[in-house]
This record gives structure tokens, sequence and C-alpha cells, in this order.
């Protein structure tokens, strides 16, 4: 038996005939740019997330440069994140000109220590972005309770976990703005790269339009100097019809975790990702850590499981980000954890059977 890490085709047979419908509609009408299935996702993705204003623009990374620049960071600022993330995190910073300052994570969850933020905050901080790693929550009211004294922004960093809620709060909507991705193999996925900036501050909704549109609050009215970032509509029709799924999808992947759960609580020798207290998280990845890691991984690939690591190198220790001077034993947990990390296929679709040929396979590896 093969199990992919992610199966986006049970996804897509799903939703083909709706899309093909909304596809077909707009070649017809050659609306390929804005227009009404654009608005209608974002007013849908809102509503879902429990904000007031979204924004499409063209991927979670410009999503992400968007949301901080209209928080108020500018070049020569700071912005604190997580050592244990994706690049983009740390990238959407640098191309403001503002500098990242990394910190390490708890060593349950691998999500951002408010410990270390507070250590980390200085005159130059200009916002601080938890990012909600593998669909679970970051600890969001600690995080404010550092932020909101000093002044701080908090930015979001929701690219992997839409439909998360913390204590009844939903991912998205609980810092002054937020990113999110709809990368492919996201919980909600485009059909290419699309991303949106959600927040309840009609300002900020509206500046960051501005931004996305070249600077450009109506046509050839030029106000600062922007970027050309949309949320397409071919896009847009995709993700209309598959948000109606999601919350339906992100069930199907709790309900796989526990059954990864199950599965594996007799394995000793292998530590298993749990909840925060709070948290009702939708498990965008389902994320083990074995020793020996790298022959694990070789191991489960002969056996057709398709495994992957997210994340192998820590941002510090990248080259693209050697100049920060920050070396090894630097952060220890998120180092540590890199090194053991393992996520086992995880998606909606995922059956039984399926998670039965993982689970026995990865115990053979670890023999």
């Amino acid at each position: 038996m093969r199990v992919p890490l992610v199966d986006l085709g049970a996804q897509q047979a799903e939703v083909a005939a709706e899309v093909r419908a909304g596809l077909d509609r707009v070649f017809a009408a050659t609306a390929f740019v804005g227009g009404l299935d654009v608005e209608e996702f974002e007013q849908a993705y809102a509503a879902e997330t429990g904000v007031a204003h979204c924004v499409g623009v063209g991927n979670g990374t410009d999503a992400l440069e968007l949301a901080l620049r209209v928080a108020g960071v500018t070049p020569g600022g700071e912005v604190i994140l997580p050592a244990n993330t994706f690049i983009a995190t740390a990238e959407a910073v640098s191309r403001i000109g503002a500098r990242p300052v990394l910190v390490d994570v708890d060593p349950v969850h691998l999500l951002i220590d408010p410990d270390r933020v507070g250590e980390a905050v200085t005159s130059r901080t200009q916002a601080i972005v938890p990012v909600h790693l593998f669909g679970q929550m970051a600890p969001m009211e600690r995080i404010a309770e550092i932020a909101a004294p000093a002044g701080i922004p908090v930015v979001e960093d929701a690219a992997q976990s839409q439909g998360a809620a913390r204590h009844d709060h939903l991912s998205g909507g609980l810092g002054l703005v937020a990113a999110t991705s709809f990368y492919p193999g996201k919980n909600l996925g485009a059909a290419g790269d699309a991303g949106a900036v959600t927040t309840n501050d009609a300002g900020l909704a509206q500046a960051v339009r501005v931004l996305a549109a070249h600077g450009s609050p109506a046509k050839y009215v030029h106000d600062v100097i922007g970027m050309n970032s949309r949320l397409d509509t071919v896009q847009a029709v995709v993700l209309k019809a598959k948000l109606k799924r999601l919350a339906g999808w992100n069930e199907s992947r709790r309900k796989a975790a526990a059954r990864y759960d199950e599965l594996l609580s007799p394995v000793d020798r292998v530590t298993r990702p749990c909840s925060a207290p709070g948290n009702i998280d939708v498990w965008h990845l389902y994320v083990v850590q074995v020793d020996d890691r790298d022959d694990v991984l070789g191991a489960l690939h002969a056996a057709g499981v398709g495994a992957g690591i997210h994340y192998p190198t820590p941002v510090h220790l990248t080259r693209a980000y050697a100049h920060l001077g920050l070396g090894r034993g630097r952060f220890p947990v998120a180092e540590a954890a890199a090194d053991r990390i393992l996520s086992l296929p995880m998606f909606p679709h995922l059956s039984p059977e399926q998670q039965e040929h993982v689970v026995a396979s990865l115990v053979e590896a670890l023999r």
C-alpha cells in the first residue's frame, strides 16, 4: 500500500463539479481579476474566521509582509518570531527591511515560547509574530500580556491554522491583524498560490488593499509605493468551493489525529503531538518525534509511506540568515526538535487502513 503525505486528488474530486461550473462562468465572462467571486470569498472567509474584514492577496508571504507593514513595521525595526517556522515568516520581515529577532519554542508543542518573547522585547520591537504551526494555536493570551503593556502589535502567522481555535477564539482574529496562506496543501488550499489578510480594523484592511494594488486607492492614483498582490479570480472560485467543506475536513483531520494517537500509544519510541489546553487544533500536520529520524524516514519511503520533515533546519541555521550571527546552540529546543521531527501522512480523506499501514511501517522502521 502507498500512502501519500497529502492527497489533493480526493479533495479535488469532491469539489470538481462546483469548481468547473465556476471556472466556466469566469472564462465566459473573461473576468479574471477581482470581481464578484473574489468579493464573495473574502466575505465568506471573514465570516468563517469571525472577523470583520478579509483581503485576498497573491500568496501567504505577501499576506504576512502586508500585515506587518500596516501594523507599523518599518525598515530597521525588530520583529520577534519563533526559530521553528517556515522561512517565509522571517522572509516577510526581511523584505520590509526590518530585522527578524528569533526566539526558541516550548519543548512540548514546539510553538513560540512566551518567556523567550519577553526576554527579546526591546525599544526597537515593532511587532510580535506568533506562528500557529502544524494547525495548533500559539499561546496568544500570554503573548498579549507581553505585547499590550508595551504597545506592540501582535501579527498572527495563521498560514497553517484555518479553522483552529483557542479558548473559543478563531485563528486569524486574535491579533491586530493576521496573515494566512492558501497554498494547495493547506487545510484550505487553492489550485495555486493565494493568501489573505484578516483583521477587525477597517482602516488596516483598506491599507492592505491599497498596498496590494500598487499603492492605489483608485485607478491611476498612487498614494504610496505598493506592490502587485491580488487574489486571482480563478483561485477564489476554488477557495469558495473548498471553504464550504473546511469545517468537515478539519473534523476529519481531528478524527485521523485521534486514530494516530490510539495506534501509536503502545509505541514507546515515538513522541506523539498533543493539543494545548484550550486549543481546538486542525492538524495541518501530524508531527511525531523519533530518534534516528533520517533512517526512519528512508525506511518509511521504502515502504510506500510519504512522510516528510517540517522543518529540517531552524531559520537561524539556514544560509539565508547566517548574517544574524546566531550559530548552533542558540535555540536548543528548536534545534533538537529539527533532528527528530517527522510528519506522518495527514489529510481529510486519510483512511483507517492507510493509517494502520503508516503505523505498522513506522514500528518496523524503528526496529
